[in-house]
């Protein structure tokens, strides 16, 4: 189109647009929101499951190494931001639009209560399947029983605290992916953030919700109150992390989105 900008939206035109797809959001029916949900939580898993197969007999203390992992397991966000989907983490950034009180708090709430049981249903399914599958029962297996049991055997305030760095990544690079015109530029935007994370061994819950079904099916000796408990802590540090660390910073520096 003649006079059709080609460059990247501003930091304040990022913002404005993150709040209105928060209202968005919030607005979705209840088979719409899970079913995307259920997307989400399922392209999280291929993008752990591309994890493990790039990790398999591989050093994990190796930088190099945990560097590729961290970009092969991009694809899960890449596939929720460009495909379309909803993500616990990611709709951390709805925060913004309950701050200016354009979504009320309970319709915050019913969102990522929605969104989270819908990623789990959704990564539980998909570590299942690769069970039956019988690609757990080698070297990708191995290394999904590796990673469910150190996981599990964290303790809460490194859970916390590396869930909330996690989603500060995470977040970032989908306020990226809204600085893009095209689906190149939100593939470019989201890899580099995410790959960090997954180098930085930060924790993901939705991402942990398909290494601990994928890694007990595998061998992993994982207990409940482990799995559980990792869970709760990362979901509450993702929160922190994406909501407080992002959402709420740059609202803050950008002042109400309010037309």
């Amino acid at each position: 189109m003649p006079g059709e900008s080609h460059d990247a939206y501003k930091p304040a035109e990022i913002a404005a647009l993150i709040e209105t797809a928060g209202v968005a959001k919030a607005a979705l029916p209840l088979h719409r929101v899970a079913t995307l949900a259920l997307l989400a939580g399922a392209f999280i898993g291929f993008g752990s499951a591309f994890w493990c197969i790039a990790m398999a007999g591989a050093d994990p203390g190796f930088g190099p190494q945990r560097v590729l992992g961290g970009v092969v397991f991009a694809l899960g966000l890449i596939l929720v931001v460009v495909g379309g989907a909803e993500l616990f983490t990611g709709n951390a950034l709805m925060v913004m639009a309950a701050v200016d009180r354009r979504i009320t708090l309970g319709a915050l709430l019913r969102n990522w209560g929605i969104v989270w049981l819908g990623n789990l249903v959704g990564a539980v399914g998909l570590a299942v399947a690769f069970g039956m599958s019988g690609l757990l029962d080698g070297p990708m297996g191995t290394v999904a029983a590796k990673a469910a049991s150190t996981k599990a055997a964290l303790p809460p305030v490194e859970a916390f605290v590396r869930g909330a760095l996690c989603n500060a990544l995470v977040c970032l690079a989908v306020w990226l992916s809204f600085a893009a015109r095209t689906a190149t530029d939100k593939i470019l935007g989201v890899l580099w953030p995410v790959a960090a994370f997954v180098t930085l061994g930060l924790e993901h819950s939705v991402a942990n919700m398909f290494l601990f079904p994928a890694g007990v099916w595998a061998g992993s000796e994982a207990t409940t109150a482990g799995v559980l408990g990792n869970l709760l802590w990362v979901s509450l540090g993702n929160v922190l992390g994406g909501a407080g660390g992002v959402a709420l910073a740059y609202r803050y520096a950008y002042g109400s989105m309010r037309g």
